[in-house]
């Protein structure tokens, strides 16, 4: 006993020896290449022919070592971090206004509610022609100007002249910044008396009491016994608010996540209360811009049988990055971890060969014929999983994808549409029409169901457009716009709906005839044939 003991000890001394030698040889290998990375810039300093900015060489140094990491690793310098942070924390400091860049004029669509510039009374349609006292009319503003010039610490003072229909002279504003909040919800509304539809844009640190918000005000309306929750388009952000959103549809004690790397240990995300939201049928729409937190909760959601995923195959990324501080107010965003669905499904797309391919993944995606047809998607056995509870089969290996695939509409009809797009004709058609008539549709249209039943494109309002289009060498297409017009008009209405009333009236008018959405009632009006797909 006592010689078997004595082994043991002689082994774990020499583990131990082994790891701490390992581990004091990596050190110095880091030490000894940061060294000559110094002596380099060094040298460069003092005899390179030519004058050098050693900061910039720095970071395109360290800019360049990330990038063949793999493609989220990223330096981000001391003036972006800001900036970057903004979104996902949930506000910004500013005046609060929409605003769109209309024939070279800085032009208010509307006033963010409660902030400062509807405090001191600016209106939707104004435009603003000084800041500061420096003209910005007729300048070639761009949006990330009007940001530098708007956009500042809350509590400082901004002054504005602007000019306002049917006043005769500029007017005069003094706005004091504030907090601005961004919100994560587009769009919460009924689809019909049992089924709520919302639409997440990212996970910020406010995403789950704007969705608690958004629930509560659709039981007050109606007995949610349906949720079609859209995370289409939606890139991600906060793991910790992905965790938080999943846990609403899930029993206690579900694994909702895990995340593991080559020195990050395996961590558990754990449902740690039953969800306000866990017996009624739960429909995802996804798509291949729905990437990081939006495939954290579908890929729970999926594992667990919980509800039915309707799209395409998601973006696939699996990776999870942790931010360190550099000297300078600059910092990395560093890969530390693979994060993975409760079956162990990493769903990251593959990187390691080409990180320019990954990039373009998209435009493969076309090219293969992915968008068009789920038959064009194929997956090695190797990476079938099962899922827990009714044991279908799912699929690791770059994204996640849905029960049910719906195709990108390719019809060659659409081509008129996307060139309106494309050149940047459309949006600014119905801004100038909302220019022109804000106050008769206010006065006409008091609700947005009163608009929505009652608002219709006129003809002169398509011929309007056309001639437009036509002004940027947009040829009218009649063959095109027997089809695209239904589409064009629809958008229109949208764009008009969203600037007279709120962000989530866009959404309302655009899912009317939205094939996603469309195909999630039709399950949902069959309860039989939503458990189906979940094999149940």
């Amino acid at each position: 006993m006592n010689y078997l003991s004595l082994g043991l000890k002689r082994i774990f001394l020499f583990l131990f020896l082994f790891v701490f030698v390992q581990i004091a040889s990596t050190a110095q290998d880091v030490q000894s290449q940061a060294i000559k990375f110094g002596r380099v810039l060094n040298l460069i300093d003092n005899f390179y022919v030519d004058t050098t900015n050693i900061n910039k060489l720095t970071e395109h140094a360290i800019t360049e070592v990330l990038s063949s990491l793999d493609p989220h690793s990223v330096y981000i310098s001391k003036d972006e971090v800001a900036e970057m942070n903004q979104p996902l924390e949930g506000n910004f400091e500013g005046i609060g206004i929409s605003f769109n860049i209309f024939q070279d004029t800085l032009m208010v669509m509307t006033t963010i509610p409660g902030g400062p510039s509807e405090l001191v009374g600016l209106r939707p349609g104004d435009r603003i022609v000084k800041v500061n006292e420096k003209n910005i009319v007729g300048i070639g503003l761009k949006n990330q100007d009007v940001f530098k010039l708007l956009r500042g610490d809350k509590g400082t003072k901004v002054n504005l002249v602007i000019i306002r229909k049917r006043e005769k002279g500029p007017l005069d504003f003094t706005i004091i910044r504030d907090k601005i909040p961004i919100f994560s919800v587009d769009a919460a509304f009924l689809l019909n008396k049992e089924t709520a539809y919302i639409k997440l844009n990212k996970f910020a640190a406010t995403t789950i009491a704007e969705y608690k918000d958004a629930m509560k005000s659709l039981n007050s309306k109606a007995k949610v016994k349906n949720l079609v929750l859209d995370l289409r388009g939606n890139g991600g952000g906060f793991l910790g608010a992905a965790y938080d959103l999943a846990n609403q549809f899930l029993e206690e004690k579900k694994l909702i996540v895990y995340t593991e790397g080559t020195h990050s240990p395996r961590r558990d995300y754990i449902s740690a209360t039953r969800g306000d939201f866990i017996q009624g049928n739960l429909i995802i729409l996804i798509d291949e811009g729905s990437a990081s937190a939006s495939e954290i909760v579908s890929g729970a959601i999926q594992d667990w049988d919980r509800g039915v995923l309707i799209g395409r195959r998601s973006f696939g990324k699996g990776l999870v990055q942790q931010p360190f501080p550099l000297n300078d107010g600059s910092i990395i965003r560093l890969t530390t971890a693979h994060y993975y669905t409760p079956s162990g499904r990493n769903i990251q797309k593959p990187y390691k060969d080409d990180i320019k391919n990954y990039r373009n993944d998209y435009l493969t995606r076309l090219e293969r014929g992915e968008m068009y047809s789920k038959d064009s998607i194929s997956f090695p056995d190797s990476m079938m999983v099962k899922t827990l509870v009714t044991k279908r089969k799912v699929y690791a290996g770059g994204g996640i994808m849905p029960d049910i695939f719906i195709p990108m509409d390719t019809s060659m009809y659409y081509r008129y549409f996307n060139n309106l797009i494309r050149k940047n004709v459309l949006f600014p058609y119905v801004v100038g029409f909302i220019d022109k008539n804000r106050d008769q549709l206010k006065a006409k249209y008091k609700t947005f169901d009163d608009f929505k039943q009652n608002f219709h494109v006129t003809d002169q309002m398509m011929e309007d457009l056309i001639k437009a289009g036509e002004a940027e060498k947009i040829k009218r297409d009649n063959e095109s716009l027997k089809i695209s017009g239904i589409i064009i008009a629809r958008q229109i209405r949208a764009f008009v709906a969203r600037e007279i009333f709120e962000t989530g009236a866009f959404y309302q008018i655009m899912t009317e005839e939205d094939k996603e959405v469309e195909k999630a009632l039709e399950i949902l009006a069959d309860q039989h044939a939503f458990n189906r797909y979940l094999n149940k």
